[in-house]
């Protein structure tokens, strides 16, 4: 490829909302363009290596036995509504209709269409189990689209859905896919931790985060520094018993100043830490309005992920209004860890790790004092609602550390939570009889991908790709070019680099200087840079981009060594 003639060149400054290197060097070597907020352009650049990127990916998934399809960008909305997916997702779903008055959604994720296609084809147990994934364009209505490629509206996903006949299957098919993606992203150049993390809007029990490390990542996982990586939103950890050698008293309402209102307010009062208090933390589900009133200790904090999940209200919490409070005949700092009547209690494991709490039946002026779980109070189930946070200790007795990744791939295990909210989405069995898929649904996002490669591999000067992804192998500059032997050296390793079929973007242009030549190339970050020019003579200056020191070699070494 002639530079002269590349759509998408090089330019001095970023935008100005740029804060990520990788935002700032893809804008400025000229590889994506923004066309509005959370969508860009993919250049011809970029375009080359997320093809390549997508090449990676199609190999591995194809070697693991996975089949390539395509699926239509518009959803019926009706199929959306099968699973309720039209009221728990966790971004807003695009819509749009047709001139007939029919509804569709813009596929962000897209298991409803695969088990409509599936269950189209009424499969026997002899048909399962099988794979099938696509690349394909998904949006999603993000509220602040930021961050370049990495939280973007539109963009392209590898996206695949596995139907199996049971559990004992799946696992096999969730593993060769885990093992699918490490080998992806290896080849990619990135390194990747896997992480618990949560199934969200997705649906199904578990799931898994590729995840690479970065400071600039938007997810927030902690480890043990060994073998346990969990997302903060399921990251578990162990309630320490604060007081186990402690008597238990009898249970007292005390007079209380009418000055002590919050948590901190209490530790200047009783003078005690805030493991020894209750705190109530209040919640209303959007679909019908309950009130759900989260107990836990007061050092901790309630995780609001896993709460929804214990009332199987996911993505439905949100804070409880003042309104709502009235309503319960109580107000923020008076709420009771029992009694109200028009609300339900869960309460965290940490509520069995104290004796004798201070709190829970607050009023103007006194509270409740010698408070324990069991016999003084109930709540209607004791869950693992609790906030994991570094220093905590992990269930293997090791301090927990807070990290930051870009999040690139996650596998998910969906079990029956699509088949059994469709209808008719199951195979045959030996018998005869209709069973339910067991189902599974792996994603990479290609841009993000790209982008966590930029992250990892920049200097100062610009990117440097691992050449498994560049989009060009060799750049080729031609200084001197006025000079007719020069010229005519330079067009003839060109010729002789795309006659072996090789990769080759070569700076044809006349009127820049060679410092304005160098400083595209090291922008732009191919892998190996060729110079020809009055003072290289008869040779070829090589140099790889991480590295400062070049070598003058021939054209036959060149075609010897490199290609």
């Amino acid at each position: 490829m002639l530079y002269s003639k590349l759509f998408g060149k090089s330019v001095k400054k970023a935008p100005s909302d740029a804060t990520l290197n990788s935002h700032k060097l893809l804008y400025q070597a000229g590889f994506i363009r923004e066309s509005t907020a959370g969508r860009y352009f993919i250049l011809p650049l970029g375009q080359l290596v997320q093809l390549k990127i997508m090449d990676i990916i199609r190999k591995e998934m194809n070697q693991s036995g996975a089949q390539e399809m395509l699926s239509p960008v518009l959803h019926p909305l009706s199929l959306w509504e099968e699973t309720s997916r039209t009221k728990t997702t966790g971004f807003e779903l695009m819509k749009i209709k047709d001139r007939r008055d029919f509804w569709f959604a813009l596929g962000g994720t897209a298991e409803e269409m695969f088990v409509d296609v599936v269950r189209k084809f009424r499969p026997s147990y002899k048909d399962l189990p099988f794979n099938i994934y696509q690349f394909s364009l998904k949006f999603r209505d993000e509220l602040r689209a930021r961050g370049g490629l990495l939280r973007v509206r539109e963009f392209i996903m590898k996206d695949a859905y596995s139907f199996d006949v049971d559990e004992e299957s799946f696992r096999k098919e969730y593993g060769k896919m885990w093992d699918a993606y490490i080998k992806c992203f290896t080849i990619m150049g990135l390194d990747t931790i896997v992480v618990e993390s949560d199934n969200g809007y997705i649906g199904g029990e578990y799931c898994h985060e590729f995840v690479v490390e970065s400071e600039i990542g938007e997810t927030t996982f902690l480890t043990d520094g060994k073998s346990y990586n969990a997302h903060v939103d399921v990251a578990k950890f162990k309630r320490e018993e604060i007081n186990p050698n402690d008597e238990i008293k009898t249970f007292a309402i005390i007079s209380q100043p009418e000055w002590v209102q919050t948590m901190d307010d209490n530790l200047k009062h009783y003078k005690l830490p805030k493991s020894r208090f209750l705190k109530n933390v209040v919640y209303k589900k959007r679909v019908n309005n309950e009130i759900i009133i989260a107990v836990i200790r007061g050092d901790l904090d309630v995780n609001k992920i896993k709460l929804e999940h214990t009332v199987d209200a996911v993505g439905q919490l949100e804070d409880a209004s003042e309104i709502d409070l009235k309503k319960l005949g109580t107000k923020k700092g008076y709420v009771h860890s029992w009694g109200h009547k028009k609300a339900r209690y869960i309460g965290d494991l940490s509520l069995t790790t104290v004796k004798n709490f201070i709190g829970g039946q607050k009023e103007k002026t006194t509270d409740s004092i010698n408070v324990n779980y069991g016999r003084d109070f109930n709540c209607e189930k004791l869950a693992d609602i609790a906030l994991a946070k570094e220093g905590y200790i992990s269930e293997s007795g090791n301090k927990l550390i807070g990290k930051r990744g870009i999040e690139v791939g996650n596998i998910f295990q969906l079990g029956y939570h699509y088949s059994k909210r469709m209808k008719n989405a199951v195979y045959v069995d030996r018998t005869g009889k209709e069973r339910y898929f067991y189902m599974g649904s792996y994603g990479i996002g290609i841009g993000r991908s790209l982008a966590a490669i930029v992250e990892k591999f920049h200097d100062d000067k610009g990117i440097i790709w691992p050449e498994s992804v560049a989009p060009y192998k060799f750049h080729l500059v031609g200084l001197d070019l006025e000079d007719e032997e020069v010229s005519k050296k330079v067009y003839k390793v060109y010729y002789v680099l795309k006659e072996k079929g090789q990769e080759v973007l070569f700076d044809d242009r006349e009127d820049v200087t060679a410092g304005e030549k160098f400083a595209d190339a090291d922008l732009i970050g191919i892998p190996h840079r060729l110079v020809v020019s009055k003072r290289s003579g008869d040779k070829i200056e090589h140099k790889k981009r991480p590295e400062k020191s070049s070598e003058l070699i021939s054209i036959d070494q060149l075609v010897s060594s490199f290609l």
